[in-house]
C-alpha cells in the first residue's frame, strides 16, 4: 500500500497552480480557525465582579486580584472574573474591606492628634466624618448605589450668632428613581443626625431625575393625600379579597386633605364657676350739729338775757357699713393650629363581583351578592378606613358581574431548555467548532478519500464501451511504447500496431506525419488523460517498491 506521504505528494503533483494555491489557503485558514477557537474554548467564561467603582477603588480591586493570582479583565469601567470565582472573590474582598467606600466616616477623627490641630481642623473634620457616615447610611439601601451628603454649618463669630445649619443629599439610583416618601425619610435621616438642622432645610436631589424635594418646600405642599390613600386602598383590598377571593374586589378611595394652614384661638368664659378671692368690708359714720342765732340784741349779750337760751341749735348723726367682695371666674383659653394634610373628607368605592353557579342544565349562572352580606361588607370597610359620617364621609358598595379579561398575547410555556443553566457564550463555542468540523470534514478529509480511493487501480471503473464520435475503436492502453523491435504488422497490442486511418481524431493538428510514435502517443495521451495518469502512476509505485 502507498504511504500516506506519498499518496498526499502524489495528489499535490496532480494540481495545477490555482489549485495550489487554493489548497495552502484553505488549509491555513483552517488551522487558524481551529487555533482561534481552541483558544476561545480554553479560555474560562468572564462574569462581571464590580461596576462603577471609583478609580482609586478600583485599583485596589485589581491590585488584590493580581495578588490572588486570579484571572480578570478590565472592560471599561467594570471588571470581570472567572464565574466559577466570583462568589468566592467578592467574599474575599468584603471581608479585607474592599471596595473601600470612597465617603470616609468617623476614622478621619483617628489620624487627628492633639498636635497641630487646631479647632478649624477638627471641626472641618468632625464635619466630613458626620456626611461620610450620612452617605454610608444612605448607600445601605439596595435601590440606592450612591449617595453624598453635604452639610452647611457656620460656627459662631464674635458677636455673630451662629446661622442655622442646612443640609443636601445627592443620590444615585439603579431603578426608577427616587420617590416623595424615601426622600422625605432621607430628609428626617439627615435633620435627626445634625443638631439643630430642621428637615426643611435639606434637599433631596435624584442624579438623574433631578430635584426631588428642596429644603425651601412647604409640608402643606406635599401632603396631597395621595399616600394616605393608596395605604387604605391597600387595607381595603386585603380585607374584601379574604371573602369575595383574589381579584373579585376593585376599591378607589379618595381622601380630601386640607392644603391650607389656620390657628385658630379660642377664649372662654365660665360664670357659674366662680370662687370668691377677697372680701372687703368698710363702715362710716358721720356727725353734724348746726346752731341758729337769732337778732343780736343787748338781752342776747347779757347772761340772763333771751341769748342765753339753747333755741335754735341741731344735730344729726349718720352710720353706714359697705362691704366688697372679688370672685375669680374660669376661663379657657385655647390656640389651635391647622397645618395642611388634615383631612375633609374620605370617599370610599367599592366593586364586587357576584356569586357563580352552575342551573339544571349546565349552564354557568351568575347571581348579585346578597343585600345582608354587602351590609356586612360596608361595616368592615368603614371600621377599615375610620369613617366619620359627621364629617362627610361616605361609602358606596355594589355587587356588578365583571366582564372577562381577554389575555394579551400567548401564555408562556416553558421550554426544553428552560430550568437548565446553559451559558450562551459556551453554546456559542460549542456550535462554532461543530461548523468548523463539518467544514473541515466537507472540504478537507472527504477530498483526501476521494483522492484515495482514486488511486486504487482496483478501484476504477471499467471505460465506457459506447465508442466516441468520429473516432474508431480504440484497444486499451498497456504502458508499452513501440521501440522498433517488433514487426510491422504484428498481431501483438502495442501502440505501434495501431494505424489509424487518415482525417482521424489521432491525427495530431499541424504535424504531417501522423504515423510517427511519438505523435500517435500525444495524442493517445490527450484523448485518454485518466487512464494516463493510471500508468503512470503505477510506473511511480512499482518504482519506488523497487527502490524500497
Amino acid at each position: 500500500m502507498e504511504p500516506p506521504l506519498q499518496q498526499i505528494l502524489t495528489i499535490w503533483h496532480a494540481l495545477d497552480m490555482r489549485k495550489r494555491i487554493i489548497v495552502v489557503a484553505a488549509t491555513v485558514a483552517m488551522f487558524a480557525a481551529v487555533l482561534g477557537l481552541a483558544r476561545m474554548a480554553a479560555q474560562p467564561t468572564m462574569a462581571l465582579l464590580y461596576a462603577g467603582l471609583e478609580p482609586g477603588a478600583a485599583g485596589e480591586i485589581v491590585t488584590a486580584l493580581e495578588a490572588r493570582g486570579a484571572v480578570h479583565e478590565v472592560r471599561g469601567g467594570a471588571i470581570y472574573v472567572e464565574t466559577a470565582r466570583r462568589d468566592e472573590l467578592r467574599m474575599t474582598l468584603a471581608a479585607e474591606g474592599l471596595p473601600a467606600n470612597s465617603s470616609r466616616g468617623y476614622e478621619l477623627l483617628d489620624s487627628l492628634s492633639g498636635f497641630g490641630t487646631t479647632s478649624q481642623m477638627f471641626d472641618a473634620a468632625y464635619w466630613r466624618a458626620k456626611e461620610g457616615e450620612l452617605a454610608r447610611t444612605i448607600v445601605a439601601s439596595p435601590r440606592i448605589e450612591a449617595a453624598r451628603v453635604h452639610i452647611a454649618a457656620t460656627s459662631a463669630n464674635g458677636l455673630r450668632a451662629r446661622a442655622a445649619p442646612t443640609g443636601s443629599v445627592t443620590v444615585t439610583t439603579g431603578g426608577d428613581g427616587l420617590g416623595p416618601a424615601q426622600a422625605r425619610a432621607l430628609k428626617y435621616l439627615v435633620a435627626s443626625a445634625v443638631p439643630g438642622l430642621a428637615p426643611e432645610d435639606v434637599s433631596v436631589i435624584d442624579a438623574v431625575h433631578g430635584l426631588v424635594l428642596s429644603g425651601d418646600e412647604s409640608a402643606g405642599a406635599r401632603l396631597d393625600g395621595s399616600d394616605r390613600a393608596e395605604a387604605l386602598k391597600r387595607s381595603v383590598e386585603r380585607l374584601l379579597e379574604a371573602r369575595v377571593g383574589f381579584g373579585n374586589a376593585v376599591v378607589e378611595v379618595t381622601v380630601d386633605t386640607a392644603m391650607e394652614s389656620e390657628t385658630i384661638v379660642e377664649r372662654t368664659l365660665d360664670p357659674d364657676s366662680r370662687v370668691a378671692i377677697s372680701t372687703e368690708v368698710e363702715e362710716t359714720s358721720t356727725s353734724a350739729t348746726d346752731s341758729r342765732a337769732g337778732a343780736v340784741t343787748v338781752a342776747s349779750n347779757l347772761p340772763a338775757g333771751d341769748g342765753a337760751a339753747g333755741d335754735g341749735e341741731s344735730r344729726s348723726n349718720d352710720t353706714g357699713t359697705r362691704e366688697r367682695t372679688n370672685y375669680e371666674v374660669s376661663e379657657l383659653t385655647r390656640e389651635v393650629q391647622r397645618g395642611p394634610g388634615a383631612i375633609r373628607r374620605i370617599t370610599v368605592a367599592v366593586l364586587v363581583d357576584g356569586l357563580e353557579g352552575v342551573d339544571a342544565a349546565g349552564a354557568a349562572t351568575w347571581s348579585p351578592r346578597p343585600e345582608d352580606e354587602l351590609v356586612a361588607l360596608r361595616d368592615l370597610v368603614a371600621s377599615a378606613v375610620g369613617l366619620d359620617e359627621a364629617r362627610g364621609d361616605s361609602i358606596t358598595i355594589k355587587s356588578m358581574q365583571f366582564e372577562p379579561v381577554a389575555e394579551a398575547g400567548t401564555a408562556a410555556q416553558s421550554g426544553f431548555f428552560a430550568g437548565r443553566a446553559l451559558d450562551a457564550i459556551a453554546l456559542a463555542r460549542i456550535g462554532a467548532l461543530a461548523l468548523v468540523a463539518l467544514i473541515l470534514g466537507l472540504f478537507v478529509v472527504r477530498p483526501i478519500l476521494a483522492s484515495r480511493n482514486s488511486a486504487d487501480p482496483t478501484m476504477l471503473a471499467p471505460p465506457d464501451p459506447a465508442p466516441r464520435a468520429n473516432a474508431p475503436d480504440l484497444p486499451a492502453l498497456t504502458g508499452e511504447i513501440d521501440d522498433g523491435s517488433f514487426p510491422t504488422g504484428s498481431d501483438m497490442a502495442v501502440v505501434s500496431d495501431f494505424n489509424p486511418g487518415k482525417g482521424t481524431d489521432l491525427a495530431v493538428p499541424g504535424n504531417g506525419n501522423a504515423a510517427d510514435p511519438v505523435d500517435r502517443l500525444r495524442a493517445l495521451i490527450a484523448e485518454r488523460q485518466t487512464e494516463t495518469v493510471e500508468i503512470l502512476r503505477g510506473w511511480m509505485e512499482d518504482e519506488a517498491g523497487e527502490n524500497a
